[in-house]
């Protein structure tokens, strides 16, 4: 957060696995995005990720997580709808996501994703391939 200014956003620890490369690419939008640098990125998948009394690794591989300035810790639809909150260029969606009954949608496709990110990961990790760009494997 930016001293002075009043409508800097409180920073979220954002938890993702860089391993996985559809993760590292989503994350890098964010991070690009991130004018206001409101995120403080945690590659769960490093070495030097050994979590917390809140979160371990296990925990963090397996859902998308943030924690607010506050202390709240979010995973899922709620995690990726603060995130939005927060990142310049994707507050839209977190007006969307305000919208009456759009959060359990969404966290529903989330778990739906979940299931099929082995899947939708190596197509994306092909297509990384072939089109020259290097990807890390995703478990």
């Amino acid at each position: 957060m930016k001293s002075g200014s009043q409508d800097a956003p409180a920073p979220l620890t954002l938890f993702y696995d860089g391993s996985c490369p559809l993760c590292a690419t989503e994350v890098g939008y964010y991070k690009r995005s991130d004018t206001c640098q409101a995120l403080i990125l945690v590659d769960v998948s490093s070495e030097q990720f050994s979590g917390d009394e809140r979160i371990n690794r296990r925990e963090a591989m397996a859902r998308f997580h943030i924690r607010r300035a506050d202390g709240r810790q979010l995973s899922g639809a709620p995690a990726f709808v603060e995130v939005w909150r927060v990142v310049s260029g994707w507050r839209w969606l977190a007006r969307l996501a305000d919208l009456p009954g759009a959060l359990p949608v969404l966290e529903a496709c989330y778990r739906i994703f979940l299931n099929l990110r082995p899947l939708i990961v190596r197509g994306f990790a092909g297509y990384q391939r072939l089109s020259g760009k290097s990807s890390a494997r995703c478990p």
